[in-house]
């Protein structure tokens, strides 16, 4: 195993840059929100890459190149998103990184599918970190996409597992954004429901429009007319910021199980009222145990970014998976670097994580946490931060989920 999270400070930068030092330059391009109302989702994203390449390139770079991370604001449209990739690509990127909102992404891995068909010795990989649509990595798996989140099945797993446990839910809510990953948020929470706790009873089960509700107050009375004991949703950015006030505004005090509650600011807009009521899932949280250098890798990106929290460590896995598998292959080359990236394994900062090679799906240890006070580190400025629920710690092979991938790969 391989960990690359050393513990160069670089405090002494006041802005965000990752400049060339060595001999070429591995260009990224990172395709996200850096406008709008997504935004608070994409610039945390965007700033964790750069400081994961920082460090890299510190640390003498990959095979003695820096990686660039070059942003484009896709503002979540898949049809921005394709203009800002082959603007991308014709600057010489030949790896994307995206993960905000699954329909971009799937307009990207078909992109890129088609773009490495037709230019050969040309070939782009896509490094998405947050699009969990379980497709991806099932019938519409490709070998050119690796996904280094868990994929909703996978996080909805552990969710369904702690509902399980819970005799004091017996009716739930599931609310998300109208898209395909809020579509597979709810398939998933009505089918493993019912393979777990069959008695409980689906009080309210609808979509609304990503990135444009305002006020979630009639959602909200729809939730507590319902008479739910507990809500799942996958929101997440604005939507899930949102929708959590309204529900604090209402005074509405029942677990909200989320893929996202960690969000820019959804713990704030509940205060108090997010202890033991505002749960998430994810690959970890800041305050769970570490490594010296994982808490000064938290402590700089404190430092340097004080307007967001810590959140988006699977960035830092890719850029050091990517770094291994390069190393591994001897080259920079994306279909060298695929190739030596599935099976791979590396030494994350809360447990090791592997590249499946079947479906290009990490595998990794999940966390069902809530709110608490008086953690090691709060979130969004306030005194409130994440703890680890009793039976919350999921192992990596208790998360995985098998897969339908059939993967047709270059020679």
């Amino acid at each position: 195993m391989r960990s690359t999270r050393t513990a160069v400070l670089a405090a002494a930068v006041s802005a965000i840059a990752v400049t060339a030092a060595h001999a070429d330059t591995i260009k990224m391009a990172f395709i996200d929100p850096l406008s709008g109302a997504m935004a608070s989702s994409g610039e945390p994203a965007l700033q964790s890459f750069m400081l994961a390449a920082e460090h890299i390139n510190a640390n003498g770079g990959v095979n003695g190149d820096d990686i660039e991370i070059v942003p484009y604001d896709n503002k979540v449209s898949p049809k921005e998103s394709l203009v800002q990739l082959q603007k991308a690509i014709d600057s010489g990127a030949r790896y994307i990184l995206q993960g905000n909102g699954s329909s971009v992404a799937s307009a990207i891995i078909e992109a890129v599918s088609k773009h490495n068909a037709r230019n050969p010795g040309e070939e782009v990989l896509f490094f998405n970190y947050a699009a969990v649509t379980p497709a991806f990595t099932n019938e519409a798996c490709s070998f050119w996409h690796f996904r280094f989140d868990a994929h909703t099945d996978m996080k909805m797993n552990a969710i369904t597992d702690w509902v399980a446990k819970r005799d004091d839910i017996k009716k739930v809510y599931i609310i998300g954004q109208d898209y395909v990953h809020g579509e597979a948020v709810a398939a998933a929470a009505v089918a493993q429901l019912k393979e777990k706790r069959p008695d409980i009873e689906i009080v309210g089960n609808e979509l609304h429009p990503l990135a444009k509700v305002k006020d979630f107050t009639p959602y909200v009375q729809k939730i507590i007319s319902s008479g739910a004991d507990a809500v799942i949703t996958g929101n997440w950015g604005q939507d899930m910021t949102l929708l959590v006030k309204a529900a604090a505004d209402a005074g509405q005090k029942i677990p909200y199980l989320t893929f996202y509650g960690g969000s820019n600011g959804a713990v704030a807009a509940l205060g108090e009222g997010a202890i033991d009521t505002l749960y998430q899932v994810s690959e970890g949280v800041t305050n769970l145990d570490a490594s010296p250098e994982q808490y000064a890798m938290i402590e700089e990106y404190k430092q340097r970014f004080p307007q967001y929290d810590y959140y988006y460590d699977r960035a830092f896995t890719t850029l050091e998976m990517f770094d291994a598998a390069a190393e591994k292959a001897g080259s920079v080359e994306p279909i060298a670097v695929a190739k030596a990236m599935e099976g791979l394994e590396v030494q994350a900062a809360y447990g090791p994580a592997t590249m499946r090679a079947e479906d290009h799906q990490l595998q990794q240890n999940l966390f069902v946490t809530t709110v608490a006070k008086d953690q090691k580190y709060g979130v969004d400025n306030t005194d409130l931060g994440w703890r680890l629920v009793d039976g919350g710690a999921i192992s990596a092979e208790a998360a995985s989920t098998p897969t339908t991938c059939k993967m047709e790969r270059p020679e």
